[in-house]
């Protein structure tokens, strides 16, 4: 099977749901296990989590990183068509069709000698539980590497740098009237709308940096008023602000609380920026095999979504995003790039069998990454 094939198989999985996660989770397993590659399960918050490891068990170990689960998506989306070069279906970019890419190189490498690859593939990096997630707890209890590569969405460039996530949960305070007299009131609804309005003008939101124009700002949930003929004296809306790798997310919350008394941040949660040196070894080494893929130059991108990436990066181990040519993730038509599904494999193929000497000749002096035009991952 190969990976296109198996990319259209992993797309037929519901895998926004319980019951389609463990279904898919299972032919993961198989496909694996069918072609002599060892395969460990365990569960986190009661979904399955597959873990794999190939070549010798002492030496430099890289991790290929990948999650099943996608967002929710009509029933139509579950059935992958072809068109041209394009495999369209809900996770054909995000994250599906690397996956597939990914399981294809673990069994190209597993006979080789000098390398320990461990494969693994987690249940919820699209959960909207944002502070317990099986990445961290898996680096939580010592899952470490000399690398990282999770396969989220890159054009087959290098993400060396993502976004922060702040996410707030803001609470406008307003005056409660009869439905009938409004002008006797203060809208806290219409306040909230106009307060995001002033959040996305504050200084934060105007700065730049070598990888992004400006950070991310997004109203994802209102929620306000409790009876049909009264003037809504309060709301809270949920506001999610990537921030740059250079920013600092107090700065961002005291700009906030700054725009008056009637604004309150009732609860926050913060994941910290990735950023790995665009001169790592791995990095560079990584850069080399897919500019072999390409018969062109692998560049470094900045990713506006956060990822499970930082989890690695927070616990010492250098990691990266790297992904296959698409678009339209979480969207209707989300696409992969079917040459480029061939041209990632090849990739990562080429990055674990070449290592070896790669970092034999690692004293040369090489030049770091350079930045694809403007910096940022499309």
């Amino acid at each position: 099977m190969d990976e296109r094939v198996l990319a259209e198989r992993l797309i037929t999985y519901d895998t926004s749901t319980s019951d389609g996660l463990r279904a898919a989770v299972g032919f993961v397993k198989g496909w694996l296990e069918a072609r002599d590659v060892p395969v460990t399960g365990r569960e986190f918050g009661g979904l399955p989590v597959v873990l794999a490891d190939v070549g010798p068990a002492s030496g430099p170990c890289l991790i290929l990183h990948g999650h099943l689960d996608v967002v929710p998506a009509h029933a139509g989306q579950f059935a992958p068509r072809i068109e041209g070069d394009r495999l369209i279906g809900r996770g054909a970019y995000d994250m599906k069709g690397a996956l597939a890419a990914m399981m294809c190189a673990v069994h190209d490498t597993a006979a080789n000698g000098n390398i320990r690859v461990r494969f693994i593939c987690v249940p919820d990096e699209e959960s909207e539980d944002v502070e317990h997630r099986c990445t961290d707890s898996l680096v939580e209890e010592g899952l470490r590497a000399d690398f990282a590569i999770t396969g989220e969405p890159t054009d087959l460039h290098i993400g060396v740098q993502a976004k922060g996530v702040l996410a707030i949960r803001v609470e406008v305070s307003g005056t409660a009237a009869h439905g009938s007299t409004p002008w006797l009131g203060d809208n806290a609804i219409l306040k909230a709308y106009d307060m995001f309005r002033r959040i996305e003008t504050l200084r934060f939101s105007r700065e730049s940096s070598d990888l992004f124009d400006r950070p991310s700002i997004n109203i994802a949930r209102i929620i306000g008023g409790d009876a049909f003929n009264k003037v809504p004296d309060r709301c809270t809306m949920d506001v999610d602000i990537r921030f740059l790798p250079d920013q600092d997310p107090g700065e961002i919350l005291a700009e906030i609380r700054a725009l008056g008394d009637d604004v309150r941040i009732v609860k926050s949660f913060q994941r910290a920026p990735a950023r790995v040196s665009r001169s790592n070894p791995y990095v560079r080494a990584l850069r080399e095999a897919v500019s072999n893929s390409l018969d062109d130059e692998a560049l470094s991108v900045g990713r506006d979504g956060a990822s499970d990436a930082i989890s690695f990066l927070e616990a010492g181990v250098p990691a990266v995003e790297f992904g296959p040519i698409g678009g339209g993730h979480h969207g209707p038509d989300e696409w992969v790039s079917l040459d480029s599904l061939g041209r990632y494999r090849r990739a990562l193929r080429d990055f674990v069998l070449d290592l070896p000497a790669w970092l034999a000749r690692e004293g040369e002096d090489r030049p770091p990454l350079r930045a694809v035009d403007g910096g940022l991952a499309l």
